[in-house]
């Protein structure tokens, strides 16, 4: 699911391992990137992330002197948070003087890739929003591992959980830049004061705080089901908080089937919900026929009478909210995914950027995304999470935010990327195949545990053997 804002995902999504700090982080959050010119004269060039001795700029990080030299940074990102990320595209062209392009990947991201390449045209950098398919890109031979300058600022700046997800056989190939707590659920105020409702812990709170709501008038639950990513995150929270961790870790390496009678038992869960058309906004038709952006702003849009009262996903939800005139905090709020078994779920999605032709540039733009410097920068604009520890939490414009923020953080090394992202892209994170389209027919006809069941183990087994 990606991480992030998406519009396969939108923001990403993007993670994408809970344990006791996790938990804690949820109780917090309760609580409140044309080949590369090569620079001008003769000096040589080392592509190894040398910075060199000559640098412009202020900041935490020391950038070299890249005046002559373009780059081309691919990523899905779209809207409100692609024009975030070329504000800080625009700094690292003023304390370098190189020039970067933006350049609009389609999803699957992989694949859209593999025809640059073939084309002979890749990007210089592209944002991977998959575990999944850093490793396709290591595998492939697309990839060129990170520099000392970059692994510096990782050792810095990064918890190892986050380090690790960036790594293929030991190497550091992925700087995660966007990190994403997929673990949320956001609510119209009004909506909730009107009914009477109260934030849910568990749920079956959640279903009776989604009657509540209906009974008010307001149909309860948006789900943007035309994107199939965020039906992969809705199963990964229920299951994670029913089945475990350990069986969150084997299922996501394949290690047990998707038959298996945990599987069925979040899907059954899941049906609970799926299940009443009463509560879905447009019903499943209409939950499919709506894409992630229009499933948040159809919540907090329409007055005291929206189309739905809630909406699941992410942190990155608060760009989308910002299309709307409701406030964060005060109009739209949120609370943590609620309990399905012991523990409320806590996972993670994120986008790592990768280098895919090797320079000195291209290093530079690497270490400069790992310093907080960058991260720093977009924190600032909103509908973002670094998972840059030294990123101050009064770099984010909100209290709502501050404290996603410091939960992620305070997580550590204690969290679960999602699932999705770490499965063979075939599966996991390809419009129309796999997981997304199995968990589409399943909220089309939520009846059929078994049929999804034995469609999403045909599917992984095909991928993960691929």
């Amino acid at each position: 699911m990606r991480s992030s804002l998406r519009t396969r995902r939108s923001p990403g999504h993007s993670t994408h391992r809970s344990r006791r700090a996790a938990r804690a982080a949820a109780a917090a959050v309760a609580a409140g990137a044309l080949a590369l010119t090569a620079c001008g004269g003769g000096d040589k060039e080392d592509n190894n992330g040398s910075t060199g001795t000559e640098s412009r700029g202020t900041g935490s990080v020391t950038l070299p002197k890249l005046d002559g030299a373009t780059l081309e940074v691919a990523a899905v990102w779209t809207g409100q948070e692609q024009a975030n990320f070329k504000k800080v595209l625009a700094e690292f062209e003023k304390r370098t003087g190189a020039k970067v392009t933006f350049v609009p990947a389609q999803d699957p991201i992989i694949n859209f890739l593999g025809s640059k390449i073939a084309g002979g045209a890749p990007p210089d950098v592209a944002m991977l929003p998959q575990v999944g398919a850093i490793k396709q890109a290591v595998d492939k031979k697309w990839a060129t591992p990170v520099g000392p300058d970059a692994q510096a600022q990782l050792a810095k700046n990064y918890a190892q959980g986050w380090q690790d997800l960036g790594k293929v056989d030991g190497k550091q190939y992925g700087v995660y830049y966007k990190a994403a707590n997929k673990s949320l659920v956001w609510y119209n105020d009004q909506v909730f004061e009107n009914a009477g409702a109260k934030e849910p812990k568990t749920w079956k709170d959640f279903l009776a705080t989604a009657r509540t709501v209906y009974d008010s008038g307001v149909t309860p639950v948006s789900v943007g089901g035309a994107d199939g990513w965020t039906l992969t995150d809705w199963f990964e929270n229920v299951y994670l908080s029913q089945a475990g961790p350990e069986k969150y870790d084997q299922l996501a390496r394949h290690e047990i089937k998707w038959t298996d009678p945990s599987v069925k038992d979040a899907l059954t869960t899941l049906a609970q919900l799926w299940g009443d058309k009463n509560y879905l906004a447009g019903g499943p038709d209409g939950a499919l026929q709506t894409e992630f952006p229009a499933s948040v702003t159809q919540t907090f849009t329409g007055g005291d009478q929206p189309k739905a009262g809630m909406v699941f996903e992410g942190d990155f939800v608060a760009v989308n909210i910002a299309e709307t005139k409701a406030e964060i905090g005060t109009d739209a709020k949120v609370f943590p995914f609620p309990a399905v078994g012991d523990k409320a779920p806590v996972v993670s999605g994120g986008d790592a950027a990768v280098i895919l032709k090797d320079s000195k540039a291209a290093q530079a733009l690497v270490t400069f995304l790992a310093s907080p410097d960058a991260a720093t920068i977009q924190a600032k604009l909103g509908g973002y999470l670094s998972p840059n520890k030294r990123v101050e939490p009064s770099a984010y414009p909100n209290a709502v935010q501050r404290k996603m923020a410091e939960a992620l953080i305070a997580a550590g090394d204690d969290f679960r990327f999602d699932m999705s992202d770490q499965a063979p892209q075939a599966f996991g994170g390809t419009p129309g195949k796999g997981e997304w389209k199995a968990l589409q027919d399943f909220l089309k006809n939520p009846k059929d545990v078994a049929g999804t069941q034995a469609k999403l183990e045909a599917d992984a087994a095909a991928a993960y053997k691929g």
